[in-house]
């Protein structure tokens, strides 16, 4: 390793280091431990691997010596050719070794990433909607690739280094010492000044670095936000693209000059180590060539000297910095355990069972709920804050009970922000209810396991969210083992089956990030042939036709109405005409279902229902295709399936 090389990986090391100066956590190293168990045998032949490349580092300037004074000495050709043939089976065992401790590396590294992000993933996959809802999903993706990635060069790079380092200075040292202990303790005396400048230029420009990363981070997120669908069409309808360009351009720029600070800054550091260096060599010749004349030293120990210089200088400065790569990988590693770490509200409980076979009914009982605090749910680093809001929630659900028998619709109506998605989430457990029960099949939810859940109910929301994959991948998320004539059947059902053969490449078409290049409409029928697909046994729908218009509405109301026969639905309707028809309609306001019965009950009783009613069917505001959706009519809001005075939906 050349001096120039050395010194750009020691600047490497102090530049990419953690601000942290913590103590070593013996659990985080003990849970470190854990995760490397599985690779023990290979990292002990890495280990091995390791010591032999130092080994033969070191052997290469003593045999180069040797020839230089074989050569001095006039000693006979062959001694030399001998020479110069093991010095070239050395540096061809050296290649191969490397190749070698280079796939044990990249092993070990990627296996290690796998685990921590399989790890990573699981874990966030149980975590509750909550967690989404206040995460940055920025800052979490994050947590899966650079810390993760941060934590793999404690074992692909920081293990092999240091072992190997350690070998090849102790080797070093006690080969140079034998040879001339004068010119090893002169050696180590320059090495300050090898050292010193590193961790100075190192640490500004670690300050640059990260400016630069922050302003980087800055960028990305404006553009991400930016560049997608929704964000674009906000830019278009309201945005200022001249100011808009002058930010982004302003930020650039100081991007821009941090990054010809950090050239100079890197150049001039690297020139002066280089000099440095290039002064040590010329110490070692001209006081070992004095040595020499002499007669106090051999020629060949004088190239020994030198050569061994450089392997003295890389392991010297490499071990310095190995600290803080090793805080670095720590602390990649605690911020991924502190993902780990952060326990899911809602667990499977281990003798969860199944829901009873057969027609399945619902029933709320006396459910009391209150959205959980942040720290609750959430960590200050991924919402990116300084701390945590600890106030508890206030309760949103007071006491609501009721029933659906088996094959029964209960419809949901109400104001927005009464409460109606609230239960609608309880159901399906995207959150656990505080007090009281939700049954389904007769059995609580918290006692069934999330596989017969998933297999039992069903839910459609009001955002008819579709991934960025094919239409087939979409709809099979629901029944992976469907059949392509089961695919055409249910697209057929949500009068979607036209629109699907019209697309260029049919079911296998990329509906874009979100379902963009689908229509509102279209992405709501979407995930309503997902549900008439899965064929569950109870049903939510969450608003689930607020987007269509009067025509798509009727044919997919159609579709449901075959589609829930026999089926126990909850509905949250957008609209009161969709409601009309449902075994039990409750009212819901403030938390409270403050009225219930059937359609014809309610309008007799004259109450909310009736009122809510009245108002928007006696006085219609149109928009060319029916009642306007979330319009204000005659100071009350169409909400829910409902209006309600003073609110918007």
């Amino acid at each position: 390793m050349s001096m120039e090389t050395t010194a750009w990986t020691q600047l490497y090391s102090v530049m990419n280091a953690q601000r942290e100066r913590r103590p070593f956590a013996r659990a985080t190293l003990r849970r470190i431990a854990g995760f490397a168990r599985p690779h023990r045998r290979r990292i002990g032949q890495f280990v091995v691997l390791s010591v032999a490349t130092a080994l033969l580092a070191v052997a290469t300037p003593v045999l180069a010596g040797r020839v230089v004074d074989a050569i001095v000495a006039g000693g006979d050709e062959g001694t030399v050719v001998r020479l110069a043939l093991l010095i070239a089976v050395i540096a061809l065992a050296e290649a191969a070794l490397g190749l070698v401790s280079r796939w044990f590396s990249a092993t070990l590294g990627e296996g290690l990433i796998v685990d921590l992000r399989t790890a990573v993933f699981d874990h966030v996959q149980r975590m509750p909607v909550a967690f989404f809802t206040r995460t940055r999903t920025g800052a979490l993706v994050s947590r899966l690739n650079n810390d993760v990635i941060g934590a793999q060069r404690a074992f692909s790079n920081t293990l092999s280094g240091v072992v190997g380092n350690v070998v090849t200075l102790l080797l070093t040292l006690a080969v140079m010492l034998t040879l001339s202990w004068q010119i090893t303790l002169l050696a180590l005396v320059l090495l300050p000044v090898f050292v010193i400048p590193a961790r100075r230029v190192g640490r500004r420009m670690a300050r640059l670095q990260r400016e630069a990363a922050d302003l980087n981070a800055a960028m990305g997120t404006r553009m991400t936000e930016r560049f997608s669908a929704p964000g674009a069409t906000l830019v278009k309808l309201f945005g200022r693209p001249a100011e808009e360009s002058a930010e982004f351009a302003a930020r650039a720029r100081r991007v821009r000059d941090i990054g010809v600070r950090t050239a100079m800054a890197q150049t001039a550091f690297i020139t002066a180590l280089t000099l440095v260096s290039a002064l040590a060599l010329a110490l070692v010749y001209g006081l070992g060539g004095w040595y020499a004349l002499r007669g106090s030293l051999e020629p060949g120990a004088v190239v020994s000297l030198a050569l061994l210089l450089t392997r003295l200088y890389a392991p010297l400065t490499s071990l310095a910095g190995a600290r803080v790569e090793v805080m670095s990988a720590l602390v990649s590693f605690e911020r991924v355990f502190e993902v780990l770490d952060l326990k899911p509200l809602i667990e499977e409980k281990p003798d969860a069972r199944a829901v009873p076979e057969g027609p399945a009914s619902v029933e709320f009982t006396d459910v009391r709920f209150a959205y959980p605090s942040a720290d609750k749910v959430s960590l200050a680093s991924l919402e990116e804050v300084a701390a945590l809001d600890t106030r508890g929630g206030a309760e949103v659900l007071h006491g609501i009970s009721f029933r659906a028998e088996p094959g029964q619709t209960v419809a949901l109506v109400g104001s927005s922000g009464a409460g109606k998605s609230t239960v609608a989430a309880l159901l399906p457990r995207l959150y656990d209810a505080d007090g009281g029960s939700v049954r389904i099949g007769g059995v609580d939810v918290r006692d069934l396991s999330a596989e017969s859940m998933r297999a039992t109910l069903g839910m459609v929301t009001q955002d008819g969210h579709l991934f960025h994959e094919s239409v087939r991948a979409n709809l099979l998320l629901a029944r992976p083992d469907a059949a392509e004539d089961d695919l055409w059947e249910v697209l057929r059902r949500a009068r979607l089956e036209d629109l699907v053969r019209s697309l260029p490449d049919g079911l296998d078409t990329v509906v874009g990030e979100r379902g963009y290049r689908l229509s509102g409409g279209e992405r709501q029928r979407m995930t309503i042939a997902r549900l008439l697909l899965a064929r569950q046994r109870v049903v939510v729908l969450d608003e689930a036709t607020a987007h269509l218009d009067n025509t798509s509405e009727a044919a997919v109301q159609a579709a449901l109405a075959e589609a829930l026969e026999g089926r126990t639905a909850v509905v949250i309707a957008h609209r009161l005409s969709t409601v009309r028809a449902a075994d039990l309609i409750l009212v819901v306001e403030a938390g409270h279902i403050v009225e219930r019965g059937t359609h014809d009950e309610l309008l007799t009783a004259g109450g909310r229902y009736a009122q809510l009613y009245r108002t928007q069917f006696d006085k219609p505001v149109r928009d060319g295709r029916g009642v306007a959706d979330g319009a204000e009519v005659a100071g009350i809001a169409v909400a829910g399936g409902t209006v309600a005075p003073g609110a918007v939906a």
